[in-house]
């Protein structure tokens, strides 16, 4: 599908190094032995980064007087700034990943629900995001992160996949040089993939590639912009049926009444729960074979990502 392997930061915990405070590691088999046939990874652990050993003390997120903080349990050898700091540069370094992969609850690497601590030591709250990562979040607004445990969801997985793959198309074409051609050229390609995900963005995105009144690179920003926060629109089965019904039209032609029939009835069942997304998309492939359509087979939404993955079995 792709020559080149993308490239995915990742806290090095998960790629299973055995970094963690009493030198264990959150090791996902999945980016190990899966996503690495299509990925190189370049692990991080913040914590080792900024001086910290292997074993050493646990550190918590601590709030006092509304400032979190993120040191030892009774407050001792605060490392905030050296996490923020560390993350500030990490981030700007990172602009030719499609995706990073965070530990979960990490008070360093967690995107979210990070326990923070009152600080006289009674209750916490889930409220807080890992020093490290909320820096590399904020200096790439537009990469793909998540999070260890949740690639365990099939849909967030899925998801997940889908956005780095296509991020790293984004990645290619401005290494090329955007012009105008380029740009509705890529957004024609992945017009049923924003379908999939988000039917507002995907008239929204159509409605702003059509306007004669903007600059390119304004354009061109606005237009990533919202084509990676429609992805991370989870597709639904109602989303997905929809998409697939458009997909069908374009065969009422060729198709005679038996063909018609048997790819209304794989999209119901699909929609119903009864068969996965997969047998409806793989008729569809079929027919493509059958009855050729380039703008169809062009279409990123039959193969958003390689098949290898198998991310297509499980809904």
């Amino acid at each position: 599908m792709m020559k080149k392997k993308l490239k995915i930061g990742i806290s090095a915990c998960v790629m299973g190094e055995p970094v963690r405070y009493d030198r264990g590691h959150k090791k996902s088999n999945f980016c190990v032995d899966q996503l690495s046939e299509f990925a190189e990874f370049k692990p991080v652990c913040p914590e080792m980064a900024i001086g910290l050993p292997v074993p050493r003390p646990t550190i918590r997120q601590i709030i006092r007087d509304n400032i979190i903080t993120v040191s030892r349990p009774d407050g001792t050898g605060d490392v905030t700034e050296k996490l923020k700091s560390f993350g500030e540069q990490a981030a700007k370094s990172y602009g030719d990943l499609s995706g990073f992969v965070f530990c979960a609850k990490s008070p360093s690497c967690g995107m979210e629900r990070v326990k923070v601590y009152h600080h006289h030591g009674k209750g916490s709250e889930s409220t807080g995001i890992g020093v490290f990562a909320e820096q590399v979040m904020k200096g790439n607004p537009l990469l793909p992160c998540e999070e260890n445990g949740r690639l365990n969801d099939p849909v967030i997985r899925e998801n997940f996949i889908t956005r780095i793959f296509t991020y790293q198309k984004w990645l290619d074409l401005k290494a090329e040089g955007i012009t105008k051609h380029k740009l509705i050229t890529f957004h024609s390609t992945h017009k049923y993939l924003v379908m999939s995900h988000h039917v507002e963005s995907y008239r929204a995105l159509g409605k702003l590639l059509a306007r004669a009144d903007m600059p390119l690179e304004e354009m061109a920003d606005q237009y990533i912009s919202g084509l990676m926060e429609a992805l991370k629109n989870k597709a639904s089965r109602r989303s997905h049926t929809n998409t697939l019904q458009h997909l069908q039209g374009y065969f009422k032609r060729q198709l005679d009444e038996a063909k018609r029939k048997e790819l209304t009835d794989e999209i119901a069942a699909y929609h119903q729960g009864l068969s996965p997304l997969l047998v409806p998309l793989t008729l569809i492939k079929h027919y493509l074979i059958e009855y050729p359509n380039a703008y169809l087979e062009d279409q990123v939404y039959l193969n958003p990502h390689p098949k290898e993955l198998r991310l297509r079995y499980g809904y």
